[in-house]
């Protein structure tokens, strides 16, 4: 573990910290532990495209089947802001070991849970309710899982590189993606149809269970230390009443919310989304597919890689509008990309990550700043809740719905209204701190 060190380095609040800690070391924790919780979200998300609309909704065609797997899919976002203000109420009662040791244990249980799941042609309606409720405590224990190491590596990250260091963390969601779409491709390409909806789908998330203890004690290495404790106290990363946070900073957590939109809406556009609509509306191979969205989530990771050397060089908020305007134009030609065939959706699938990659690269607290020290927490917390909720819960689900109806006209549509989002939201947040 490393050891304290004095700093002269200046963090949000504008004064300076008594010690610090190696940002490269927090980075680890945070890699691991988001991209654990990514794959378990992507296991999900990937079966409720092409698994569950066949082993949970058979009296459905498939259109409405998947269309009922994705709402499911919805349920653990909105339950996660629940999650986060149960368990904030945890740490302040037994500290940040206890909560994390909980809420992971619980997504490694929930999310092993629904490989034990029987299918519909066994429990009927029963088991839709038992995935339900799974998916659900899914998103809580997530919402539970946040420990503010993010937050603690943008405030002690070295001047001039705040943009480096908080676009490590974002790196686990494409890694996330990588290996649970690895899983499937394997699974696609190794089982019969028949194998596969019966005892193939399970696998994956047999793994994630795995995963999850691993990561588990990558981060308590981490949170429980006294160094990082003793910094977190520092910097007051500790949890703030709910009320007393909207009441000070509510406009905040809404602005915070927005001001990602662009990137969340594109999150599950061209991870989750496509898989549905090839399943659906095309003859390609879903293993080919598979295999192209591996190689786009390869190109995000690189976007986010170059996203923290932009923002060093331009700023964070003028990095996220930038890239909105981009997500923009590309709304204007995704919809015929993704109706040509499998050159343009090819295309669509690695345009769209890279676009992913370097706009979610800076997602995460590009205006955090606002909360100051005591309510940067909690207000963190909740304001990935929130972006996560507004811009991704309903992604596949409203993506799929409108343009099974009436085209693809309306993908365009659904990304560019996230793109605006994050435009006015960063006018608004520019507006406001001129202002003060």
């Amino acid at each position: 573990m490393s050891t304290l060190t004095p700093t002269a380095s200046t963090h949000d609040h504008g004064t300076k910290a008594d010690t610090d800690v190696a940002p490269g070391e927090i980075a680890v924790g945070v890699v691991i532990g988001r991209a654990s919780e990514y794959f378990d979200f992507f296991v999900f998300g990937i079966a409720s495209a092409l698994i569950f609309p066949a082993v949970f909704f058979p009296f459905l065609d498939r259109l409405n089947g998947a269309l009922a797997a994705f709402a499911l899919f919805s349920l653990a976002f909105i339950t996660r802001p629940l999650g986060t203000i149960l368990f904030m109420s945890i740490q302040e009662r037994w500290g940040r070991g206890i909560k994390l040791t909980i809420s992971l244990f619980m997504l490694g249980s929930a999310t092993a849970g629904i490989a034990f799941l029987p299918g519909y042609a066994t429990l009927g309606v029963a088991s839709i309710v038992m995935l339900a409720l799974l998916r659900m405590l899914q998103g809580v224990a997530l919402g539970g899982s946040w420990d503010g190491l993010p937050s603690l590596l943008a405030m002690n990250a070295p001047k001039g590189r705040r943009g480096w260091y908080s676009m490590l963390g974002q790196l686990a969601a494409p890694m996330g993606f990588i290996v649970a779409a690895s899983v499937f491709a394997f699974l696609y390409a190794s089982l019969s149809e028949a194998d596969l909806l019966s005892w193939g789908w399970r696998y994956p998330f047999f793994v994630a269970f795995a995963i999850n203890v691993v990561a588990l004690f990558a981060r308590l290495r981490i949170v429980v230390a006294d160094e990082y404790q003793k910094k977190m106290s520092e910097l007051e990363l500790e949890p703030t009443p709910i009320r007393e946070l909207f009441r000070a900073k509510g406009r905040h957590v809404v602005i915070g919310a927005f001001a990602a939109l662009a990137s969340y809406a594109l999150f599950h556009i061209v991870t989750i989304f496509p898989l549905s609509w090839i399943l659906l509306y095309s003859d390609k191979s879903i293993v080919t597919f598979l295999i192209v969205q591996i190689i786009g989530a390869f190109i995000a990771c690189g976007g986010v890689v170059a996203s923290g050397l932009i923002a060093d060089r331009f700023g964070r908020a003028r990095t996220l509008g930038g890239l909105a305007m981009l997500i923009a134009m590309f709304s204007g030609f995704a919809p015929t990309l993704m109706g040509s065939g499998n050159v343009g959706q090819g295309a669509f699938v690695l345009i769209g990550f890279a676009l992913l990659g370097l706009s979610y690269g800076q997602a995460a607290g590009a205006v955090t700043a606002n909360f100051g020290r005591r309510y940067r927490y909690t207000g963190a917390a909740l304001t990935s809740d929130l972006a996560w909720l507004i811009g991704a819960a309903f992604a596949p689900l409203v993506a799929l719905g409108l343009c099974s109806q009436f085209g693809l006209a309306w993908l365009g549509a659904y990304l560019l209204s996230g793109a605006i989002g994050t435009l006015v939201a960063l006018g608004i947040n520019r507006a406001m701190n001129y202002k003060s």
